[in-house]
């Protein structure tokens, strides 16, 4: 008595790329040691980056107003007054940046030496 059946079994590399893509975006995502490291160097930035850039905005609007001043209402003294503060203002913008950037890394340094020195006996 034979059988007439046959097993057949067709492998594709790029079908199973595929099907591991999609079966990835429903698993729970947990974060890698490296992707940690990663986040929380680009942390120590963002508040300084956030306060600086408000900080030469609201310089740039004061300076700009002092302009106006001089320029359309003839107020010359007290436009060129203005404008000196915006400058000044503006010109805080980076060394608020460096201070709140320093103290954001003097912050996480015990975190990130860690993980950096875990990342590299793993290896």
């Amino acid at each position: 008595m034979e059988s007439n059946e046959k097993f057949e079994y067709t492998y594709s590399a790029k079908q199973h790329a595929e099907l591991e893509k999609i079966r990835k975006k429903y698993l729970p995502h947990e974060e890698t040691k490296m992707e940690r490291l990663r986040r929380l160097d680009e942390s120590v930035t963002r508040p300084g980056t956030t306060v600086s850039i408000i900080t030469g905005v609201i310089g740039t609007l004061i300076m700009g107003f002092g302009m106006c001043c001089v320029m359309e209402w003839s107020m010359f003294i007290p436009g060129i007054i203005i404008g000196v503060v915006g400058m000044a203002i503006l010109a805080a913008a980076y060394p608020i940046y460096s201070k709140i950037t320093q103290k954001q890394r003097e912050k996480i340094a015990p975190e990130i030496l860690r993980l950096t020195e875990e990342i590299s006996q793993e290896k």
